[in-house]
């Protein structure tokens, strides 16, 4: 079987350590509405009228620290990498497609208004997790199958 290039196994310990604060910061910036000072930018447009604006990247770098973090979680090497591992994780990410967009079609069908884009927003996070659940749940049943 070919192998697949996947980041090394130092990088998933990389992935968990990123994973807690930034998961953190994303619960309190959509519940709390909690954003970080140092995160706002004002952007002044001079033209015919003067334009202020203001923004703040608080949910923009949770978003990003999350999707990086569940990227090395997802797709770093196993400190054994063989061919039933990869087959592992062939099944995992296959697995966590279908159950994405089965969670999307539902979405479609029952949410409307501004909550579908909340529900959008939750769902660019579901494939990474819904891999990282069933990938993990298949390496446990494995490795407790061959002590």
């Amino acid at each position: 079987m070919k192998q697949i290039k996947l980041f090394p196994h130092g990088c998933q310990r990389i992935g968990w350590i990123l994973l807690l604060p930034f998961l953190a910061l994303g619960i309190a910036n959509m519940f709390f509405e909690y954003n970080a000072s140092w995160l706002q930018f004002k952007i002044v447009k001079s033209s015919s009228m003067e334009f202020f604006s203001s923004h703040n990247f608080t949910d923009e770098l949770a978003a990003v620290g999350l999707i990086i973090s569940l990227i090395f979680i997802a797709f770093s090497k196993e400190k054994i990498e063989d061919e039933a591992i990869q087959f592992f994780r062939l099944e995992a990410l296959q697995w966590a497609v279908y159950a994405n967009y089965l969670v999307l079609i539902i979405s479609i069908l029952t949410v409307y208004g501004s909550t579908f884009f909340q529900v959008m927003t939750y769902n660019m996070f579901t494939v990474l997790i819904i891999f990282i659940l069933r990938f993990r749940y298949v390496l446990f049943q494995y490795n407790k199958a061959s002590v």
